[in-house]
């Protein structure tokens, strides 16, 4: 429990229905929920409105996602505290957030444990990183931010990037998209070199691996 402190407004965001509940009732005894979203767009509305003290943010959401609601946050509220409740587990992904100025970096599986004590340790003016990836991470910080950085890609590229880890062609992820099929190629291109990969195989592992899947 939060204990020996105001509790904290705070706002949550994921796109799964029953998770977002779940994250509700788990802080509604310490904190005082002040609303939930299941997208950046609509996260961003409610920021606006409820001017909560601490974001609890998914990173993988459709529309905007959670890196891009999180820097359009930074640059509309920069006092409010943002943390990232992922099921990424990738060091670099999490140093690049709290680089950028993210409170807090927890993976889903460890939230009953830790949600607690990084909105503590957010309102207190640190920064909290699940225990299982802490070590990796803080190795990570230690690196100059390398160009393979998957905060570094646009919505768009995500997208893309999903869709092509999801088994689509070019062709269908344009009629998908709405675009030209060398649209998609462009984006698809300049999404390896921003990752510094060299085939469509790494792309892929590499959306795998991050959990960045359409679904």
């Amino acid at each position: 429990m939060i204990a020996e402190m105001t509790r904290p407004r705070v706002a949550l965001a994921d796109d799964h229905a029953m998770l977002l509940e779940a994250f509700q009732h788990l802080l509604e005894g310490s904190c005082d929920v002040v609303g939930t979203a299941t997208n950046g767009a609509d996260m961003l509305t409610l920021v606006r409105t409820q001017r909560p003290e601490v974001v609890v943010l998914d990173i993988s959401m459709p529309g905007l996602n959670g890196i891009e609601t999180f820097r359009q946050l930074r640059r509309e509220h920069p006092d409010t505290r943002v943390i990232f409740l992922t099921v990424n587990e990738d060091p670099e992904v999490a140093a690049q957030a709290l680089r950028e100025g993210a409170s807090g970096y927890v993976v889903k599986t460890a939230a009953a444990r830790e949600l607690f004590d990084a909105i503590r340790i957010a309102m207190s003016g640190g920064m909290f990183v699940t225990r299982t990836i802490a070590d990796a991470v803080h190795t990570a910080l230690q690196r100059p931010a390398s160009r393979g950085d998957a905060m570094g890609l646009s919505p768009r590229q995500r997208e893309i990037l999903a869709l092509v880890a999801a088994g689509f062609t070019m062709r269908e992820i344009a009629d998908k998209l709405a675009i030209t099929p060398r649209t998609v190629a462009f984006h698809k291109y300049r999404t390896m070199e921003v990752l510094d990969l060299k085939t469509t195989a790494e792309l892929i592992q590499y959306a795998v691996r991050n959990n960045i899947v359409a679904r």
